[in-house]
């Protein structure tokens, strides 16, 4: 059982950094203190449909996996 536990949360981790690498960087530099930052967009409203929301959720699941498994394995000792 530990063993199944000890690779499931391998495979979890390895998501996990995958899919926080794949998310975009959230400030914007200088170019936010120049133009005073973003307004209303089209993309601003509609952002909970893009991949971008999808990857973020991806990451909350992962990471309650992840914590999940490190107390099941603290459990088990």
């Amino acid at each position: 059982m530990r063993i199944a536990l000890t690779v499931i949360q391998a495979i979890v981790a390895v998501i996990l950094i995958t899919v926080v690498l794949m998310q975009p960087s959230k400030t914007n530099g200088l170019s936010g203190l120049v133009s005073g930052g973003t307004g209303e967009s089209f993309y601003s409203r509609n952002k909970s449909r893009t991949s971008e929301a999808r990857l973020s959720r991806i990451t909350v699941i992962c990471s309650i996996i992840f914590a999940v498994l490190c107390l099941l394995q603290n459990i088990i000792k």
